[in-house]
Order: structure tokens, then C-alpha cells, then sequence
């Protein structure tokens, strides 16, 4: 059995679309006062691997305090214009050994993050860094 995911776009006016899934209680526009589909899947990249890190830090008993996924993406000029390069810094706040944050970044990039594996799919070269902030 698969996990089918169901959602809708619609068309609004000019070139917006409201997006949402089947499931969710919110939507999303797109396009004009919104935000475009390829920004979308970037944060899209940066959600799934926060959500990762958050869950393993605090399966390895770290005491993480705050987290900030920043991303950039570097697109092709030719159609269809996909990412090639694609950056994440992570900002772990607390007093998280680095070693630990490294090994739960690693894990998110390397094995679960199914979003940033989509990217990567696609031929791009997906960097991180990280830094840790004891506030």
C-alpha cells in the first residue's frame, strides 16, 4: 500500500493560485503576492531537515533550544530552470555538543530528509553548514 497525498490548486485571478492540501486547515498563494513554486520547494528543503535535526537532537537527550534553517539555491539558465546548487546553514541554539549536531545534520541530509533527496535527485549539489549559538 502507498501513502497517496492529495491536494489542489486553484486559480484565483491574474496569475495567482491558492494551494492546499486535502488534509491541511491552510493554504498557500502562489505566484503574484505570493510565493513561487520553486521558492516553495527550497522551504520546502529546509522544513523537512529542521523538522530531522530538531527530532534527532532531541532523541540523542541534547539540550537544543531553538533552530533556524537558513537556504539559498542557485538555478540553471536553461529550461526547465531546477536548482544546481542548493545551500542550508543551520543556526542550532543551545548548548548541543557540535559533534552530535554534525552527526544529526548528516543523518537528515544522508538518509531521511526525502525532500532535500529530491533535490539531489535532480543533479544538484546540496552543501550545508552550521553554527552553534549558546545564548
Amino acid at each position: 500500500m502507498t501513502d497517496e497525498v492529495r491536494g489542489r490548486v486553484k486559480w484565483v485571478e491574474n496569475m495567482q493560485f491558492v494551494g492546499k492540501m486535502d488534509t491541511d486547515q491552510c493554504a498557500i498563494i502562489l505566484g503574484d503576492g505570493g510565493i513561487s513554486p520553486m521558492k516553495l520547494l527550497l522551504l520546502s528543503v529546509a522544513g523537512c531537515t529542521a523538522y530531522d535535526v530538531v527530532m534527532i537532537l532531541q532523541k540523542m537527550r541534547e539540550p537544543i533550544e531553538g533552530l533556524e534553517v537558513e537556504i539559498s539555491g542557485e538555478r540553471r539558465e536553461e529550461h526547465p530552470r531546477i536548482y544546481k546548487k542548493v545551500h542550508l546553514h543551520y543556526k542550532i541554539h543551545g548548548d548541543v555538543s557540535e559533534e552530535k549536531a554534525k552527526r544529526a545534520i548528516e543523518l537528515s541530509q544522508d538518509k531521511y530528509c526525502s525532500a532535500s533527496a529530491h533535490v539531489k535527485l535532480s543533479g544538484a549539489e546540496v552543501t550545508y553548514s552550521f553554527e552553534i549559538i549558546r545564548d
